[in-house]
């Protein structure tokens, strides 16, 4: 029950933050090669949320269908789970894993929003004055199947528990060495310092952070 508590607390963390990021993301929908990862610290907890195409992760974005494919996404949400491992803190901070959660979202999102424009679409049409209307309704519609190709991504949380946070003074990306289609991070930290907004490149793959924690 209590880690349930920290990690909504931290959560709650990224609420004014992420507002905007989903604003941006709404607005461009799914940019190959970028992911996001946040980050907040309160006392000896840290929390991570990290999200990315799924073309990025293991190559593809439409449902795993051959063998290979599914090989593919469960070597990536095994390694996902290891967040030390892509995400390396210095031994110092003495940092370990309390929980890690990775899911593929996608396929089944994608539907149920779909279906749900579209019931908002029949109940404006209920209107109809003729039968040209309808037909403009229906190639509409087909304008917009062609433009909802399911994209999925992966997406995980964890949950750290570090002894000394203030010794967490940089991060090195095995993130890039691991997922070679991965270019670049959005990384938002929060901690009692305040709130930053960096950018980490694969060519680049240490964000320095010295004095946040």
């Amino acid at each position: 029950m209590r880690q349930v508590f920290v990690r909504t607390a931290i959560a709650a963390a990224f609420v004014p933050m992420f507002a905007t990021a989903e604003e941006i993301r709404a607005l461009d929908a799914h940019e190959h090669g970028s992911g996001t990862l946040g980050i907040a610290v309160s006392g000896a907890q840290v929390a991570l949320s990290f999200e990315a195409p799924g073309a990025d992760i293991v190559g593809f974005e439409h449902p795993a269908a051959s063998a290979a494919d599914r090989a593919a996404v469960a070597a990536a949400i095994s390694d996902l789970a290891h967040p030390l491992e892509l995400f390396v803190l210095p031994a110092d901070a003495g940092c370990s894993v309390i929980e890690a959660k990775v899911e593929v979202i996608g396929a089944d999102a994608h539907d149920d929003e779909h279906d749900h424009e579209t019931h908002d679409d029949h109940d404006g049409h209920d209107d109809h004055d003729d039968h040209d209307d309808h037909d403009d309704h229906v190639e509409d519609h087909g304008d917009h199947e062609d433009h909802g190709a399911v994209h999925s991504e992966f997406a995980a949380e964890y949950v750290l528990s570090c002894s000394a946070p203030q010794a967490i003074t940089q991060i090195e990306f095995g993130y890039f060495d691991r997922f070679a289609n991965a270019r670049e991070l959005d990384v938002q930290i929060v901690t009692d310092q305040g709130a930053q907004a960096f950018e980490v490149e694969r060519d680049a793959p240490v964000l320095r952070l010295k004095g946040m924690f």
